[in-house]
């Protein structure tokens, strides 16, 4: 390796929006502030976190509902 031109790789601190804080080394050179970590995401927890904006997750379950109730309701008639 070349001298004087790579990063300076030094210990940093992640810090998670839910408190969890650890340590790794990086070339960023200042703290990491995260918003998901291992300790909190859904995916290694197993616990589902719905961030609805504007309604959107109720409005996609109304209008999905409404057509399975809907498609029923048509064969339930027709039989």
């Amino acid at each position: 390796m070349k001298p004087k031109i790579h990063p300076e790789y030094k210990e940093i601190t992640v810090t998670c929006s839910c408190g969890n804080a650890f340590k790794t080394r990086s070339t960023l050179g200042k703290d990491l502030h995260v918003e998901v970590c291992s300790s909190c995401h859904p995916f290694y927890t197993g616990k589902q976190k719905i961030v609805d904006t504007a309604g959107r997750v109720e409005k996609f379950r109304q209008k999905y509902t409404r057509k399975k109730t809907a498609a029923k309701e048509a064969k339930q008639t027709s039989a």
